[in-house]
């Protein structure tokens, strides 16, 4: 069975076929130029530097590149990065599957659509009801396909859609905890939240984000969506009905200084915030010490505010759990 890129250790020499996910052409301390690059295959992602490049380099060492890279696996600041001995480009003609080099996440997108589907069934509000059916068959081959982010949570193949349906999970035994809380602005809030990534990225090769994802971002971006359904269905602009849809979305990063315009100001508002940040966290943890030994700490997970955390040697429940990236 041949290797993977996460299938060195440390010390090992490596001679294999990746993506180049990164590429950013930056400049040293003595002012030469060098090329940070992140490489990955479908087992994960590992940082590399190609030292003395120049802008030729860059145009050829591009972001979503396929390229051989012979070198060597190593640790720096607690960190696994390639020490790159050569480096030169794939062609077409090599006939390497493109599908080999991107993540996807652990559940089927076809398993995951059926089951978000059983949750729209449960939005009882009509108003909310025909946005997210609207929004859900306008931008389906998207939302089933995208990742969530570029790197941070759920960067995979179908990640948007794993992160939305998680979230309906764990929203599902809140409402069931608290009854007051309102269930169908609740889920229509889960799976609305994080659409306007389908426009703020370029999908999930090579994930970058788009010049209106630069521009506005994706709080704006659903906003903006969920108003144009609301006219193509000839729904009420004014109503209260919209405009708590609207708010849900549009506060759901909790915090001014997170990028949200608003704070949350309705309970079901606040239980999405905290239910995105929780499964954005949870994964983001999981993932890291999914690839960590037992007995070890992670690296510093920079969403976590830089802390690193400890795989127990003995903790079955995260060995038996699905492999996430």
């Amino acid at each position: 069975m041949l290797k993977r890129l996460l299938d060195y250790n440390d010390g090992e020499e490596m001679d294999l076929v990746v993506m180049i996910k990164n590429s950013q052409l930056r400049h040293t301390k003595k002012d030469k130029l060098y090329l940070a690059l992140s490489l990955g295959d479908e087992s994960g992602e590992i940082r590399a530097n190609y030292w003395d490049a120049s802008q030729r380099d860059s145009d050829i060492f591009s972001t979503g590149t396929i390229v051989e890279v012979n070198g060597k696996r190593e640790e720096y600041q607690g960190r696994p990065q390639i020490k790159i001995y050569s480096l030169r480009t794939v062609s077409e003609q090599e006939g390497y599957d493109l599908e080999a080099f991107i993540k996807s996440a652990p559940e089927k997108a076809s398993d995951m659509q059926e089951e978000i589907g059983k949750y729209v069934f449960e939005i009882m509000n009509p108003t909310w009801n025909r946005i997210v059916r609207y929004l859900l068959k306008k931008w389906g081959d998207r939302f089933y396909e995208y990742p969530a982010g570029k790197s941070n949570h759920h960067a995979v193949r179908a990640g948007l859609a794993y992160h939305t349906v998680s979230m309906l999970r764990d929203a599902k035994a809140l409402a069931d905890n608290y009854p007051q809380v309102n269930r169908s602005l609740l889920y229509a809030g889960c799976i609305l939240h994080d659409m306007g990534k389908v426009l703020e990225l370029t999908g999930p090769v090579a994930t970058q984000y788009t010049t209106e994802g630069n521009l506005v971002g994706h709080l704006v971006l659903i906003d903006e969506q969920i108003m144009m359904a609301a006219k193509d269905l000839k729904l009420d602009l004014e109503s209260e009905d919209l405009l708590l849809l609207r708010h849900m979305v549009l506060s759901h990063h909790g915090k001014f200084e997170y990028g949200s315009p608003k704070l949350p100001a309705l309970l079901e508002a606040e239980l999405l915030h905290r239910i995105d940040d929780l499964d954005a966290s949870i994964y983001a943890i999981t993932n890291a010490l999914q690839h960590t030994k037992p007995g070890q700490f992670t690296e510093n997970i920079m969403s976590q505010d830089g802390r690193r955390f400890y795989r127990p040697k003995d903790d079955p429940a995260l060995s038996n759990s699905k492999k996430l990236e």
